[in-house]
């Protein structure tokens, strides 16, 4: 099944489910695609926590090497951005990058989850794009100003249950129709399992909080005006656009 929240011509917030380009809720169903409704981001996160590195190939390519455990840094709800919107980024920076990543949306509050028991605690999943501003995430170690700036964590379009996604779902980005990255779970260091365990040691994870599991090799500067397509297999596309001021 996948979940779609969004905003119906009444401008309530419902939260309906995705069937052939339709969303259905109750006994009303819209076009996904038409301008009838607004798509919100597909919950509500009290936080995103993020893993850096945990592709070996993006390490690389960031002069970076493999750390030995989870990376982890926090993005706080005012980042969050839906399907369709256009993101505004910070002005005069000399590069602000894409990074395409599969969301682990959790569905119940937990703490100290083992490893064994982790995938039970998992809602779904759903698409993020990480906008990194690399000028300030190089000048400062907790990266506020490089991660958690207003828009810098589309999610979307849909929460996707588990079983919609294949073993090892491909993660992809596209930048105005052209593909950037191009990876796949399978790929991951430290696997979804380990994750919610190392995170869930040291904070309390939520109903609606998101896991951004890392990014594939391929991450590059965004400009003025792009279109951005950030494709989970399984889940969907999430697309938006980028203005620069």
């Amino acid at each position: 099944m996948k979940y779609v929240r969004f905003r119906d011509p009444a401008g309530a917030v419902r939260r309906g489910t995705l069937e052939d380009g339709s969303v259905h809720f109750a006994n009303e169903t819209y076009d996904f695609d038409g301008d009838e409704i607004d798509i919100l981001p597909p919950c509500e996160p009290s936080k995103l926590v993020c893993i850096g590195k945990n592709y070996a190939d993006h390490a690389a390519e960031m002069d970076s090497e493999v750390p030995d455990r989870p990376m982890l840094f926090l993005k706080p709800p005012n980042t969050l951005a839906a399907h369709g919107d256009t993101v505004t980024v910070p002005a005069g920076k000399e590069r602000i990058d894409y990074e395409a990543e599969l969301g682990v949306v959790i569905g119940e509050q937990c703490r100290h989850v083992p490893e064994a028991d982790a995938m039970d605690v998992i809602a779904g999943y759903t698409c993020v794009n990480d906008v990194s501003n690399r000028d300030d995430q190089r000048q400062e170690q907790n990266w506020v100003r490089g991660k958690a700036f207003d828009g810098a964590a589309p999610i979307g379009p849909v929460l996707a249950t588990p079983d919609e996604l294949p073993e090892n779902p491909f993660v992809r980005s596209r930048v105005n129709g052209e593909l950037k990255q191009d990876g796949s779970l399978e790929q991951l260091i430290f696997p979804i399992p380990e994750l919610i365990a190392e995170i869930t040691t040291f904070l309390t994870l939520e109903p609606g909080d998101v896991i951004a599991t890392g990014t594939p090799e391929g991450v590059g500067p965004l400009a003025d005006g792009d279109a951005v397509e950030i494709e989970v297999e399984g889940v969907g596309t999430l697309e938006h656009s980028v203005r620069i001021p």
